[in-house]
């Protein structure tokens, strides 16, 4: 009596997909009654409430384990049949991939990895963009199925492998820096507009901190400038000071768009893959394409 039903397990899975009973009923085509009959008969089994009924619903911390359950169940199974020869004649369509991944990487060096992996039997890449320090709570939910992540502690159900360090260079604008930073890095730094790339954004304050040995965060004075590209040009046309990749602000310190703040000092991210314990050739396919360009292109660990 252990085991967890596969028709309920699916149900549950795509009542959280679809955001409503109702929605879910149609898209299994069954009743909402059914729906919901098979919810509440999953979480009487468990003795855990799955389902937090809100609109749209949401799944408890124990339904949570319950949906990465029923994903990499989905993933065994097309991947199943697509070895028996069912795949895209039985309607399956593309392998469907959902990867977390940090906006930086998705700038320099992620994207032409994807590029390279081999598209037979075709794989359909969804990317979801998210801070590196918080993509594992993705996977922790079942949303995706690997991410690129600054944990090195594996989630329950995953594997961990070190990709290497992405060195993130404190530069502003020729212009910003005789504006603003004429005295000591460690007193400028902390008192000069910066911008950051969303309010979790966290790692000026971890270079401040470096840099002056002490507690106290870089300036109030910040702007949020949430994409990659538009955080380099703003830093470049003297917005504020901050942390840019070393692949991006390379070409516009040669070029004297930019200017190191701190000349021998810089922040190192550590970068991981983390994926779900899956007997999966797509993933593993992918794991790997992944790691070779990480060693190619990130500095060693």
């Amino acid at each position: 009596m252990d085991e967890l039903p596969l028709e309920q397990v699916r149900t549950l899975l795509a009542v959280v997909d679809e955001g409503t009973f109702d929605a879910a009923a149609a898209a299994l085509h069954v009743t909402p009654s059914a729906v919901s009959q098979r919810v509440k008969a999953l979480e009487q089994r468990t003795g855990r409430v799955l389902l937090m009924r809100t609109k749209p619903v949401r799944a408890t911390e124990s339904g949570e384990v319950v949906i990465r359950f029923a994903r990499q169940l989905a993933r065994l199974e097309r991947d199943a049949r697509a070895e028996l020869g069912m795949g895209m004649a039985d309607g399956l369509g593309p392998v469907r991939m959902p990867i977390a991944v940090n906006a930086d990487s998705l700038a320099t060096w992620f994207l032409p990895a994807l590029t390279r992996v081999p598209q037979q039997p075709p794989i359909s890449f969804e990317l979801h963009r998210e801070d590196e320090s918080h993509t594992t709570a993705l996977l922790r939910e079942g949303q995706v199925m690997a991410a690129v992540t600054s944990s090195p502690d594996p989630v329950a159900g995953c594997t961990v492998r070190a990709l290497g360090l992405v060195r993130y260079l404190p530069v502003a604008s020729p212009d910003f820096a005789a504006r603003q930073l004429t005295g000591a890095p460690a007193r400028d730094l902390r008192e000069a507009p910066l911008i950051v790339f969303d309010r979790r954004d966290v790692l000026q304050d971890d270079f401040v901190r470096a840099l002056t040995g002490g507690a106290s965060p870089a300036s109030a004075a910040r702007h949020l400038v949430p994409t990659s590209e538009g955080y380099r040009d703003a830093v470049a046309a003297g917005l504020g000071w901050g942390l840019v990749p070393e692949p991006q602000a390379e070409p516009l310190l040669e070029s004297g768009a930019l200017v190191p703040l701190a000349p021998g000092r810089w922040l190192d991210v550590p970068l991981y893959w983390q994926q779900w314990k899956l007997d999966s050739p797509a993933l593993a396919l992918v794991a790997r394409v992944v790691a070779e360009t990480a060693m190619e292109e990130l500095r060693p660990v």
